[in-house]
């Protein structure tokens, strides 16, 4: 459904649109106002007049949408007057710099909750429980299947399918930003040490998180690596568009694994041809998405992406919350988990 008229937000062909702020949160197209909740391709896009984000995304704004943006950097909490409205960025959870965003004026408040995750994450700071009167929330992984053991844990099993095959390299497939440095900074924290290797598409997007104090293992660009090198028990993280690509020839050799919360449903790994599949995820399961929507303590709940109607649906039936799916150009391909957003265009791309 889409939003009622005369809301403090409004579906334009822009995306969500505040008029007492005169901004747009993560919109489609360029603006003149962007509030961003993250920076990952289908929240954060070029050509727009000025960009409100969290301080620790300017450096991956800055790599993928240029150096010379307009940025207005904030901190987590901090209350801002922007037009009408009154507005604060708090942390989501999901990646570096990721932020739910709540708005305030006309005596109504409202959450966007951008992508988020509740599970432990030493990438990037925790989730903050926020309440408004009307909630925006995302369902990535909306359906009950869905619930994500923790990363540390996933961590010990990526450590082990690694240190099994000492004779040959290691590829690890995940996304570039945001997995690719939880996936590292997990590994940190069960002591690894160990030089790991980066395709150029990851190691870009280290620096803001170096910046951030975030601790991992000693990396080195692929690149860098000398010709006839060594490369047994080596481990390389590269994101999956270089899955069987030439310049990984040299790697053709040794096992390869992806990372990502869709490695929990059956056949996933196997469509994709990976050898090994870890389940880890930056988006909340199903039990994070329902604790998060009962902690916001909104009484009206729009529901985007993903298990939409699902999530909704169990929302309204059984917890007693007015919830709908929202309608809008939120089904578009999910950039940070690599995967189709509904059934429907998975069933599309793998015949199933």
């Amino acid at each position: 459904m889409p939003l009622p008229p005369g809301g403090l937000l409004q579906l334009s062909p822009e995306g969500l649109y505040c008029p007492a702020a005169q901004a747009w949160l993560d919109p489609w197209r360029p603006v003149p106002r962007a509030l961003i909740t993250h920076a990952h391709a289908d929240h954060a896009r070029p050509g727009c007049g000025e960009y409100w984000a969290v301080g620790s995304s300017e450096g991956i704004l800055r790599e993928r949408l240029g150096a010379e943006i307009n940025l207005l950097p904030v901190d987590y909490g901090q209350l801002h007057r922007i037009g009408d409205a009154r507005v604060s960025f708090h942390a989501a959870g999901h990646v570096l710099g990721s932020a739910q965003i709540r708005l305030e004026a006309g005596g109504e408040s409202w959450l966007v909750s951008g992508d988020y995750k509740r599970c432990t994450d030493p990438s990037c700071a925790a989730f903050e429980p926020v309440q408004a009167d009307v909630l925006i929330s995302e369902a990535t992984f909306g359906l009950p299947i869905y619930r994500w053991q923790s990363g540390a844990a996933v961590a010990a099993e990526i450590v082990g399918w690694w240190r099994s095959a000492p004779d040959r390299p290691s590829v690890l497939f995940c996304y570039a930003f945001g997995k690719a440095q939880r996936v590292l900074a997990e590994l940190h924290q069960l002591g690894v040490r160990d030089e790991v290797l980066l395709h150029g598409a990851v190691d870009r997007l280290m620096p803001p998180y170096r910046e951030a104090g975030v601790a991992m293992p000693p990396t080195c660009p692929l690149v860098q690596l000398e010709r006839g090198a060594d490369l047994a028990g080596r481990l390389l993280i590269a994101p999956p568009a270089a899955h069987r690509s030439r310049g990984l020839g040299r790697f053709s050799k040794g096992q390869n694994g992806f990372v990502s919360g869709w490695m929990a449903v059956r056949g996933a790994r196997r469509r994709r041809g990976y050898g090994r599949g870890f389940v880890m995820s930056d988006h909340a399961d199903w039990p994070g998405l329902v604790q998060s929507v009962k902690g916001s303590g909104a009484s009206q709940v729009y529901v985007t992406h993903g298990q939409s109607t699902v999530l909704a649906r169990y929302l309204s039936e059984v917890e007693g919350i007015s919830a709908e799916p929202l309608e809008g150009h939120f089904e578009a391909e999910r950039f940070d988990e690599e995967e189709p957003s509904t059934p429907e265009a998975a069933a599309q791309q793998t015949g199933s």
